[in-house]
């Protein structure tokens, strides 16, 4: 008996050793849940049905609902936005759909500094229809450094239109179980992009004016960080159509470093979630 006791005391102090180690020495840590900032706007001068960004970043979320270790926040853009700043330190990626985002991202300062932040984390950035826009030239740079494309400046381009939208990159994640797809919408095109060496995916292409024109893109940033963008949703119901709820959620999970599935997220919803609701 007396020959076991100094194993038995090797043995305790082993386990009171473990015991005092922080947790990530102890055990592997539980995945950290990420925050994805939803930044959403009340009706700008377009009428009713289109831009519909508030009503469009619920669909974001009930899309998003079941994804393990994600918390969305919807956050209703309107200036000042005074919380902006703050909310933008505590995600780890943000869903852009407002009016001339562009111009609406440099015009504050402080709000600029923190999406700045934000990119040196290697958050995920994504953007949607006039999110990208700004009918300022010099709003575009810091835009494009951030989300990897813009619709703006004077010599920006945009065409309402039934056309042909088809997968440019089927290797991509992002476009793993889209479809091509026909439809009426209005595309910006001849995007703003980074400047060489930088290079952005083109992901989607619209037949525009005889032209494949690129309207959706993935950007690796320099800084390990990731962005997506899509021009089009200029009307709400073109959420109905499975291909755009799954590009976007796609591109979403994309920049936030998620495992997409090979043939495609599901992306069912309820019809009352895509049903748009009178304007207040």
């Amino acid at each position: 008996m007396l020959t076991r006791l100094p194993f038995l005391c090797c043995l305790l102090i082993a386990a009171i050793f473990c015991a005092a180690l922080p947790h990530s020495a102890a055990a592997e840590e539980a995945p950290k849940t990420k925050r994805l900032l939803l930044i959403g706007q009340g009706p700008d001068n377009h009428k009713p049905t289109t831009h519909e960004y508030m009503a469009g970043m619920q669909v974001v979320a009930h899309l998003l609902q079941n994804v393990d270790g994600l918390q969305t926040i919807i956050t209703k853009a309107d200036e000042p936005w005074a919380e902006g700043p703050e909310l933008l330190d505590g995600a780890d990626g943000v869903v852009l759909f407002v009016s001339q985002g562009a111009k609406w991202l440099s015009q504050n300062p402080e709000r600029l500094a923190a999406f700045e932040r934000l990119a040196q984390r290697g958050g995920g950035f994504s953007v949607l229809h006039w999110g990208m826009g700004t009918r300022e030239a010099a709003d575009i740079a810091s835009f494009v450094n951030l989300f990897g494309g813009c619709h703006g400046g004077p010599d920006r381009k945009y065409k309402f239109l039934t056309t042909t939208m088809s997968v440019a990159d089927g290797q991509h994640p992002i476009t793993r179980g889209l479809k091509t797809l026909e439809l009426e919408e209005e595309f910006y095109y001849q995007l703003k992009f980074p400047k060489p060496p930088a290079k952005i995916t083109p992901l989607i292409k619209a037949r525009i004016e005889d032209q494949d024109e690129t309207v959706s893109w993935a950007w690796q940033r320099p800084n390990g960080g990731r962005s997506f963008g899509f021009s089009g949703l200029h009307f709400h119901d073109n959420w109905k159509h499975e291909t755009y709820r799954r590009l976007v959620k796609q591109g979403i999970l994309w920049t936030l470093k998620y495992p997409i599935p090979e043939k495609g997220a599901d992306v069912a919803v309820e019809a009352s979630v895509l049903e748009l609701k009178p304007r207040e």
